[in-house]
């Protein structure tokens, strides 16, 4: 009798369990139907990333701030900065225009490759062995995370334009192919090899999602797979990232300490983590502790856990994103949103694969965790054009114009946006306007019922017109 009563209590336990996962499926259904559902979730995404970025790099940083300035607060209240500069740039880029961030889209990609041209000059600043910076007094920045903005924004647009003529690879391929290919040289003259790959993401994003075809997408990256073997053995660095990849990583050399020292970090974290402020990679024994391998001490201090929580909120970003692309009517806005996309996700993807030891070190920064500037305020832009595509959505857009903007809309002053209307179809010349009639072409034969004159009603049978000849 007593088993019958334990497993009739536990029968009613798991159909609780079930009934609750059932009712939190349903509210979350229900809250994701909103029109306004896709801008909340990524500004809730945007903002718990920041606040773990910030937590983790004044962790991070604490000990190799007080060593070199004196202050364990020197390199958090530098990224504090940036990321109130990103902020602002992130609440100019919610409030553009959408007609102008594309009417202007070539203008900023001219303004990136002349960037990137004197970069290699004597203007630029030389920083870990590239010279990929300008520096000017206490600010810096480098100009390749604004390019990859404007590859996006411009390639959108030209491949929107011609999405009729997207069937000849000449069409398809120029002139975005020619315009990414000189950016990518320039990246590599600096030399910057991470860069260089997270600007193939997003040329490789936009061929996608314009509907490239197969066999010439799988010719693409055949290429670049071929184009960075070849700089990876032009450049001596990079054959020793791959190298202590492939070989033993025991650890015992240069090669391969700091790829192992993050897998140590990661092991010493466990599920839960030795709590913020306790680990111990960042005393001088795991380099970039802050910037490159700044997941493996968040893996150190926060366990599985906090790894977890982040991959969840990338797969967040990732989800928001494609939902964006997909609920929008403007081509353009849905090639720009899939391809920004693409490109925070596949930068994180890879910066964690380095980390774990899945992938060669490429030197790219965790978006929003990772210390850094240009990095960061560039980040922010790109979730600040996703919030504005987000109030682009044509529920969201007959939301706002007959509810108003809404409490966080009234905070931000946002503008209400304007819906899409598709261009006017070109007609070739010479061709017939629909919408206004055309005068009938004679055809050259007289309807017997009409007469010699048409415009005329015939007269009844056994009348005669007066002044007709009999």
């Amino acid at each position: 009798m007593a088993a019958r009563n334990t497993s009739g209590t536990r029968g009613r336990g798991t159909q609780g369990v079930a009934d609750g996962l059932r009712g939190i499926s349903s509210a979350l259904t229900s809250w994701l139907t909103r029109p306004l559902a896709s801008f909340h979730l990524l500004l809730a995404v945007f903002g718990l990333l920041t606040a773990f970025g910030m937590v983790m790099v004044l962790s991070a940083s604490s000990v190799e701030s007080f060593s070199q300035q004196g202050s364990s607060y020197s390199v958090f209240l530098k990224h504090l900065l940036h990321c109130l500069a990103g902020a602002l740039c992130c609440y100019v880029a919610m409030r553009m225009p959408v007609w102008m961030l594309r009417r202007f889209s070539h203008v900023f990609l001219l303004v990136c490759l002349v960037l990137l041209s004197l970069v290699l000059t004597r203007l630029g600043y030389e920083n870990n062995g590239a010279q990929s910076w300008f520096r000017m007094g206490p600010v810096s920045f480098q100009p390749v995370e604004p390019a990859k903005i404007a590859l996006a924004l411009w390639g959108a647009h030209v491949l929107v334009t011609k999405r009729a003529l997207l069937g000849q690879y000449r069409h398809l391929l120029v002139p975005v192919l020619p315009a990414a290919l000189l950016m990518f040289a320039l990246v590599m003259m600096q030399p910057d090899f991470g860069s260089t790959v997270t600007l193939g993401i997003v040329l490789l994003a936009l061929l996608w999602f314009a509907g490239a075809p197969l066999r010439l997408f799988s010719a693409l990256v055949l290429g670049a797979v071929t184009g960075m073997l070849a700089l990876v053995f032009l450049f001596r660095y990079q054959i020793t990232r791959v190298t202590s990849f492939f070989g033993s990583g025991s650890g015992n050399d240069d090669k391969s300490f700091q790829a192992t020292q993050a897998l140590l970090a990661l092991a010493d974290g466990g599920m839960f983590g030795e709590g913020i402020g306790r680990g111990w990679s960042k005393w001088q024994y795991l380099p970039e502790a802050d910037n490159d391998f700044i997941f493996a001490v968040l893996g150190e201090e926060l366990g599985f856990v906090g790894c977890a929580s982040v991959l969840l909120l990338f797969g967040t970003v990732a989800y928001v994103g494609m939902r964006i692309a997909a609920r929008n009517t403007d081509p353009w806005i849905k090639l720009v949103s899939a391809t920004l996309t693409m490109w925070l996700v596949g930068q994180a993807a890879i910066n964690i694969g380095y980390v774990v030891g899945l992938l060669p070190v490429t030197g790219l920064p965790l978006p929003l965790i990772s210390s850094g500037g240009s990095s960061v305020v560039t980040t922010m832009v790109v979730f600040g054009l996703l919030a504005n595509f987000a109030r682009h959505e044509p529920e969201a857009i007959s939301a706002l114009r007959s509810l108003g903007p809404g409490k966080i809309g009234k905070l931000l002053r946002l503008p209400t946006p304007s819906p899409y209307r598709p261009p006017a179809s070109r007609r070739p010349a010479g061709a017939a306007n629909p919408r206004r009639p055309q005068p009938a072409k004679p055809s050259g034969k007289k309807n017997r019922s009409e007469g010699p004159n048409p415009g005329k009603r015939r007269a009844p049978s056994g009348q005669r017109r007066s002044g007709s000849p009999r």
